[in-house]
Formats: C-alpha cells, sequence, structure tokens
C-alpha cells in the first residue's frame, strides 16, 4: 500500500504526522481479512476492481447499482473507434471534418470549430486525454453518420458484451435522462476496451498538444492525474458531472497482472484518487497471475483431411489465467482437448477444437483451439499415393 501511504501522508497530513501515521497503519490494518472487510473504497458510492485477463472480481461494493457514469462513457466510443480502425474501416490518418454539432458541445472539450480537419490519431488522442466531448462526437459522426445511429452501435455492444444495467442515451456521458451504467458493467466494457492494447498508447499519456507548429496549438492534460503519479497505472477513463460525482475508470500493471478498477459517485478529486490508490495497492499485494494454459505455447497437433500437410500444430486462442491469493495453496490444474474433424484448406487461426481447464477435478475454463499456420489442399497426386500408403500400411 506504498502509494497509498505517499498520497495520504503527503497531501492529506502535515508533516509532522507523518511518521506517526504511517506506524498506526501498520498496526490498526488487519492481517488475513478480505478486502470487502477492509471497504477499500470507502468514499464511493459503487466499486469494483477486477484482474482484467479473467474478469475475476477482486472487490466489489454496490457495483450493480445503476449510476451516471459521466465520461466515463466514452469508454464505450473507443471500443468502437477502435474496432473500426482494427477491422480497417478507419485508418489512423484518416481526415475527420468537425460538424457545426460536434463544434458546439460542452464540457471538456478542445475547442473543434466548424469544418475543422482532424485526423482520427488526434482525434482518439483528445478523447483518451482531455476527454473532449466535440471531438467523441465528430468521431461518431465520422462511423455512424449520426451521433444518433452510433448510440445506437453503443447499446448493440453493450447487450453483446452482457452489460444488463447499462444504457447511452449520448456519446459524451454529458447529463441525459435514462443515461445510466453500473461499475460491474463499466469494469467489463474497460476490459473489451484494453483488448485493443493501442489504447494505451494514448490513456498514459500525461500531457501533449493538438494543432503542433501552429498560432492555435491546444495543450492537453490528462485527466487521469495517476497516469503521472502512480507508477503501474496506464489508463483509462474520468468522469465528472453534478450528477455523476467525480469518477475512474482506471487500469494497471504489475508484472504479469493487470487490474482494474472502477470507482463511481465520489465527493471529490481527492477521495476518488485515494479510493482507487487503495484498491490498485491491495490487489497488486494481495494477488498473484499464473498462467495455466498460455497462447504462445503449442498443445498438440491435429490431422487435417485432404491438407498438404497431414498434420498441423494447435494451441489455444486465449491465455488461461488463475488469480491467486498470496495467502492460499496452490491448486491442482488438468485440462482435456476436443478437436473437430477438419478438412483443407484452412486458415492461420481456424477454430479447430477445445481445451477445457479443471481446477482439483472441477471446471474452471475453457477456449478454443486453432492452428497455428496456413494449411493448403493436397494435389490429387499427393492424396492417391497417400491413400495406397495408408492401405499397405493397414494390410500390414
Amino acid at each position: 500500500m506504498v502509494n497509498l501511504f505517499k498520497y495520504l501522508t503527503y497531501n492529506l497530513l502535515g508533516e509532522k504526522m507523518k511518521k506517526i501515521y504511517l506506524l498506526l497503519l501498520f498496526f490498526l490494518i488487519p492481517l488475513n481479512v478480505s478486502a470487502d472487510e477492509i471497504n477499500l473504497a470507502e468514499n464511493a458510492k459503487s466499486a469494483i476492481m477486477i484482474e482484467a485477463t479473467t474478469g475475476e472480481i477482486l472487490y466489489k461494493k454496490n457495483e450493480k447499482e445503476r449510476l451516471a457514469p459521466a465520461s466515463m462513457t466514452k469508454i464505450m466510443s473507443l471500443i468502437l473507434i477502435m474496432e473500426n480502425i482494427e477491422s480497417g474501416k478507419l485508418k489512423w490518418n484518416d481526415i475527420v471534418v468537425t460538424s457545426n454539432y460536434a463544434s458546439s458541445m460542452g464540457g471538456s472539450q478542445v475547442f473543434l470549430k466548424p469544418n475543422e480537419i482532424m485526423s482520427v490519431e488526434d482525434l482518439v488522442k483528445a478523447i483518451c486525454v482531455a476527454s473532449a466531448n466535440d471531438a467523441t462526437v465528430a468521431m461518431a459522426e465520422k462511423i455512424a453518420g449520426t451521433e444518433k445511429a452510433f448510440v445506437k452501435l453503443m447499446n448493440d455492444k453493450a447487450k453483446e458484451l452482457g452489460t444488463v444495467n447499462t444504457n447511452f442515451v449520448n456519446s459524451t456521458g454529458l447529463p441525459a435522462k435514462d443515461h445510466y451504467s453500473t461499475a460491474y458493467d463499466m469494469s467489463i466494457m474497460a476490459k473489451e476496451l484494453i483488448r485493443h492494447e493501442k489504447i494505451l498508447s494514448f490513456t498514459k499519456i500525461y500531457e501533449d498538444y493538438l494543432r503542433k507548429n501552429t498560432s492555435n496549438s491546444f495543450w492537453l492534460v490528462n485527466t487521469n492525474k495517476l497516469v503521472r503519479f502512480y507508477d503501474y497505472i496506464d489508463g483509462l477513463k474520468t468522469g465528472f458531472t453534478d450528477d455523476a460525482g467525480y469518477c475512474l475508470t482506471a487500469t494497471g500493471k504489475k508484472g504479469n497482472m493487470r487490474l482494474i478498477t472502477v470507482v463511481m459517485k465520489e465527493d471529490n478529486t481527492d477521495n476518488r484518487t485515494k479510493d482507487t490508490i487503495a484498491m490498485m495497492d491491495y490487489g497488486f499485494n494481495m494477488y498473484s497471475v499464473k498462467n495455466i494454459i498460455s497462447k504462445d505455447n503449442k498443445i498438440g497437433n491435429i490431422y487435417i483431411n485432404l491438407g498438404k500437410e497431414e498434420y498441423a500444430d494447435i494451441s489455444s486462442l486465449e491465455d488461461i489465467n488463475i488469480v491467486n491469493s498470496n495467502q492460499d495453496n496452490e491448486a491442482k490444474f488438468t485440462y482435456e482437448i476436443e478437436t473437430d474433424n477438419v478438412t483443407a484448406p484452412l486458415s492461420k487461426g481456424s477454430v479447430v477444437g477445445k481445451i477445457t481447464v479443471y481446477k482439483d477435478g472441477k471446471y474452471f475454463n475453457s477456449s478454443n483451439l486453432i492452428i497455428t499456420k496456413n494449411i493448403k489442399k493436397a494435389n490429387i497426386v499427393k492424396v492417391f499415393f497417400r491413400n495406397i500408403k495408408d492401405v499397405l500400411v493397414g494390410s500390414m
């Protein structure tokens, strides 16, 4: 909890009280208690902490209470933007023309003018760093034609992710009736967003400039100060309105473990920061991630009917990890593989089966199995001689 202590002693206490406070904390914090008993996010109306690769909940508080998410809404907007970029529908250097409507957005903004031209990359930077409402709407219109049409895509994606307590009315999080989400749902959306790893190169920026080398240069300063002051945090999205209070969905990685935390309806930025640090410190100190199945390792091979090559290596589509409490005994893991009857041609990444992992004999997790390279179809001559060989070997 070093970062929490650092924040508290240097920001909330007088110089003379530092040593006394740290000594008291050492004796007052109980050992071998759960995160819920400690009440890590004591000032938040709602909060959650999850491990990002497994989605396992490490701490929760009123995590399914519907509240206004403010600009954390932009996490969903960014998911759709990143999907469009990674599918090739958008490119980072594509040009976006600002509409009158996008230019008219209030709240956090980078003061886009009507008809101003800006690249997709700069607009994404403006959203991630400055929480720019005008940039968000400009991107929404670029993707869907209108913000209204984009919001429908947002709600469709929310349903696809299984976030049943979320409804969006706009792309920005500006106050609106029936615009709500929960800490739990925001953690699911954050988990989805950081699957697009490129986004973290923007969310970790503390300061930068738009319109560089022009007379209209604009200084961007991240609304999430923890990307500068907490060693492991590299995102993700702040939020504030009078109705929502101070909110923050944060993510950080230490070693091979990435945490996601959400706090909603905090009274001020100090409490928002303190509760986020408390969860991060507890998570990193009390838990670790162990890889059970690596997507980078060969698991076995599979026979390919009519393949130019008869066998192909297979691996898991995803990593399968487990979150261990540093106070728990290690469990025993086993797995079983089921493969399909497949026929060439096949592309690298084609799903050809399933791997199921068991923890102490009980179902734990599963993942699709994929082949690791392209397999071409064998020509008729190769198939003929292969069949002759099989007949001869079978008759021996």
